[in-house]
């Protein structure tokens, strides 16, 4: 499953393509705008952005120029133009492909597809929110540039957490992620080990929220 960002600031476009890529097994980020989607870029590691040109306040093709200065991420970008010299400039900021508006939804994931299955090949084993960085190859943990020291358990969890930001998760969940369905303790266990990965992540530990009578989530705020 690949983590895709639609940036379309039609609803209807955008719900008719997020639920065509959920189809695929996708998971769908949204953004209505250039400036929401850089935002969701810098907090949110994706797999791959699906980029509208014409948007308000950021055009696409400011939005492909500065998401290439922080993610290599495959784009296609959505014209309402066939114009060629359109396409050209997309390719030149770093655009992947191109679909041109009115187009197939079953073309369009079937290039999302392809084009995740030629990235896959890139390493991509690193996955970073706020000032944190965690090398998933080496299980090494960076907190603003220097390797802190976490146990198993505790890079488990931290590693899950950024893997799925936003997501709320119960107690009963991640002790049946981190510990699995045969672990014998309580979910106070669950309590003990994020308190500690809080406190050895020092100010960076507030991205990782309690909320009241549901569990968990890890929210990295601009």
């Amino acid at each position: 499953m690949a983590k895709i960002l639609i940036v379309e600031d039609e609803r209807n476009m955008q719900e008719i393509i997020a639920r065509y890529m959920q189809r695929g097994g996708h998971s769908c980020f949204t953004a209505d705008d250039g400036m929401d989607a850089l935002l969701t870029l810098k907090s949110n590691p994706m797999d791959l952005m699906i980029l509208d040109i014409m948007m308000p306040h950021l055009d696409g093709f400011s939005v492909c120029k500065m998401a290439r200065e922080i993610s290599n991420l495959p784009i296609i970008m959505l014209t309402a133009k066939s114009n060629e010299d359109d396409k050209l400039k997309g390719y030149d900021l770093g655009a992947d492909d191109y679909m041109t508006k009115p187009f197939s939804p079953k073309v369009l994931l079937a290039k999302a597809n392809a084009l995740l299955r030629r990235s896959s090949a890139l390493p991509a084993d690193t996955i970073n929110a706020g000032k944190i960085s965690v090398l998933t190859a080496s299980h090494k943990v960076f907190l603003d540039g220097k390797e802190i020291t976490l146990t198993y358990k505790e890079y488990e969890l931290l590693h899950f957490f950024m893997s799925n930001p936003g997501q709320i998760f119960s107690r009963e969940q991640l002790l049946n992620r981190i510990w699995g369905y045969d672990f014998e303790g309580t979910t106070r266990t669950v309590d003990t080990h994020i308190k500690t990965l809080r406190q050895k992540l020092g100010d960076e530990g507030r991205h990782i929220v309690t909320l009241i009578r549901s569990g968990y989530k890890f929210e990295v705020t601009a």
